[in-house]
């Protein structure tokens, strides 16, 4: 079933799979695990770019849950995907960030508004700003991903470069 919908139950039922160093991801639910993602993706755009570039990595997220498939049913199989939101991967340095506990992540100012942006995209209470993306990636980095090679960036909310796949 997709979660994002106007009805979806915000808590995922099932079990994860794994726990991360602070916070087990088993007491996460959909709408923690989004807001998580938009912190650890796009919390150092909020300041100079404001909401919408944290509303379009929740689009990409949103995208991807409602084309299903190979992305995953469900918010939490979506983001927890290895090697589709660096944010996750063990290796990145937002990881240890992400996996904060919930009273130590609600002392960062920008994961309040992450949280507020996280609800309202699970709600289908804000338009697609991405027109559809599923796949961004930050102009800041040295070398394009792979999979943007030959493609066209679609929309560009800050530093982030959005392509529908």
């Amino acid at each position: 079933m997709n979660t994002l919908n106007k009805n979806a139950n915000l808590a995922s039922t099932e079990p994860a799979s794994f726990c991360v160093n602070l916070c087990p991801i088993s007491a996460l639910s959909d709408l923690d695990i989004l807001a998580r993602t938009i912190y650890g993706e796009a919390r150092g755009e909020f300041q100079s770019f404001g909401l919408a570039s944290l509303i379009g990595v929740g689009n990409v997220v949103a995208n991807r849950v409602k084309s299903g498939g190979w992305f995953g049913q469900k918010i939490s199989e979506v983001c927890l995907k290895p090697k589709q939101f660096s944010c996750w991967n063990p290796d990145d340095a937002n990881s240890t960030i992400i996996k904060q506990t919930p009273e130590q992540l609600e002392r960062h100012p920008v994961f309040g508004a992450c949280e507020e942006v996280a609800l309202h995209i699970i709600r289908g209470d804000w338009p697609d700003l991405t027109k559809g993306a599923n796949h961004y990636y930050s102009s800041l980095i040295k070398t394009p991903p792979l999979w943007s090679k030959g493609r066209e960036c679609i929309v560009k909310i800050g530093h982030h470069l959005f392509f529908k796949i």
